[in-house]
């Protein structure tokens, strides 16, 4: 029943719950955009490229929560020098992420899936770890209501693989309903993740550079 739910049935869902939740949330978002379009004078969204389903790159939409500034070289601020207090609010909601409904009902993403991360981190994976495109990447997943940021790298992407081999009807439900719950508390929310951990890339490399040292 899994496996038919996996191929046949969890796009029809992704589609129907997607839509659902635009036309029902179309006011709002309407109103955040004009709001957004005002405070940052220009786009309202964030896009960028990333890996999704076989590492095919699409572009990931979402609210803009940091403005375009630069120093006298003209290379970008840092994160928490460009994000803005409004941002603050979208990343700490999560409404930052709603445009990505958008995402899903183009068939880049879905509901529920590993989230897609860098496109530079490709390099930096596993052959275990690169399971984790073996689906569409999703808005929230298992690693998200498990700790998210909080997590070591190693344990954030075994649990992208661990749902990839175990997706069903009841774990996809689980873990929507899971993520409802954080975001209503604003709980394991980071609003600034480099804080946190550093990025895989950097991490990874780091590890290598210190091995061929010793």
């Amino acid at each position: 029943m899994s496996r038919i739910y996996a191929r046949h049935l969890k796009r029809p869902f992704d589609i129907t719950v997607a839509l659902l939740a635009l036309v029902a949330l179309s006011p709002f978002l309407i109103v955040v955009s004009i709001f957004l379009a005002v405070y940052y004078r220009g786009n309202p969204f964030f896009i960028q490229e990333r890996p999704g389903l076989n590492e095919k790159i699409f572009k990931l939409i979402k609210f803009k929560s940091m403005r375009d500034a630069v120093d006298g070289v003209g290379r970008n601020l840092s994160d928490e020098e460009r994000l803005t207090t409004a941002g603050r609010i979208l990343r700490k909601t999560s409404i930052d992420e709603l445009p990505q409904l958008l995402n899903v009902l183009k068939g880049d993403m879905s509901l529920v899936g590993p989230r897609p991360l860098f496109v530079r981190y490709l390099p930096f994976y596993t052959a275990r770890e690169r399971k984790r495109h073996d689906v569409r990447p999703g808005i929230t997943g298992l690693a998200q209501i498990s700790g998210r940021n909080a997590l070591r790298w190693e344990d954030r992407l075994e649990l992208d693989v661990k749902y990839v081999e175990t997706i069903s009807f009841k774990t996809d439900m689980k873990i929507l309903w899971l993520t409802l719950a954080k975001v209503a508390r604003s709980e394991g929310v980071a609003v600034l993740p480099g804080t946190i951990s550093r990025p895989l890339d950097e991490e990874r490399k780091n590890a290598v550079d210190r091995n061929q040292v010793s």
